[in-house]
């Protein structure tokens, strides 16, 4: 049984199964990265691996992430590097194709997938790679900070919105960008959608001129007002860029 187990964890890695890891990866906290993860585990049982060969797996992707400040295990490999660059420079397409990997492997019929997979004879293929992709990029999103508010601390999933910096149907080469992504409240994230607030480049809270009319009334100054200038609790990796907080804040910051 230990030479069985080995020779799983030395098998050389196949392009689906690094979609897959990546996907996993987009998917859990950075600091839940172990063995004894549950999902790990699970996906491990999908591919006919060991727990501990993908999360080592999960580390070497996670030296390849460019928006690390600190780097993961570096034994990354060519094929490694170039299915990365693969799914995040088409993402479109690779997240799609990384879910319907997971519909395949978990042998189950979209009725009883967790991702829900809608029925393609139902709606257009366009509409379901759409619900598909914003599904996912709300677990990379929420994942991303530790599933928590980026401004009040709330972990009441029900209520938390993966809000794009710049939206879905301004700039489709960075819809599913994590760095194009906050997890908000479903109050703040309307707020920011609205333009009512921003975000400064040392990503603080800016308030808009029609918000700060607001600072005498006791709900706005609980809800919004107070929170000026507070700094976000930036997450682990996938920090938002600056080049789209300008965006922003030029274009629908109310100012």
């Amino acid at each position: 049984m230990a030479k069985k187990i080995a020779m799983r964890k030395d098998r050389r890695w196949t392009r689906e199964e690094l979609i897959l890891a990546i996907n996993l990866y987009c998917k859990i906290s950075f600091g839940t990265i172990h063995n004894r993860n549950p999902k790990i585990i699970r996906l491990a049982n999908l591919i006919n691996r060991t727990p501990n060969s993908v999360s080592y797996k999960l580390a070497n992707i996670a030296s390849i992430d460019p928006s690390l400040p600190r780097k993961g295990a570096s034994h990354y490999s060519k094929l490694d590097f170039d299915v990365w660059n693969e799914f995040f420079g088409n993402s479109e397409k690779l997240v799609y194709e990384s879910e319907q990997l997971l519909w395949k492997y978990e042998r189950k019929t979209p009725q009883k997938t967790t991702t829900e997979e809608p029925k393609i004879g139902l709606e257009k293929e366009s509409v379901v790679k759409t619900r598909v992709n914003q599904a996912f990029f709300r677990k990379m999103i929420l994942a991303s900070y530790d599933f928590k508010c980026c401004l009040t601390g709330l972990t009441l999933t029900e209520l938390l919105v993966a809000s794009h910096i710049i939206p879905w149907s301004k700039d489709e080469k960075n819809r599913l960008n994590p760095r194009n992504g906050l997890c908000l409240n479903a109050l703040h994230d309307k707020a920011f959608d609205a333009g009512l607030i921003t975000l400064s480049d040392n990503y603080r809270i800016v308030l808009s001129k029609k918000t700060k009319k607001h600072k005498t009334q006791k709900a706005e100054q609980d809800f919004i007002i107070k929170f000026e200038n507070q700094k976000i609790n930036l997450p682990d990796r996938f920090v938002p860029a600056r080049e789209f907080l300008s965006y922003h804040r030029n274009n629908i910051f109310l100012g």
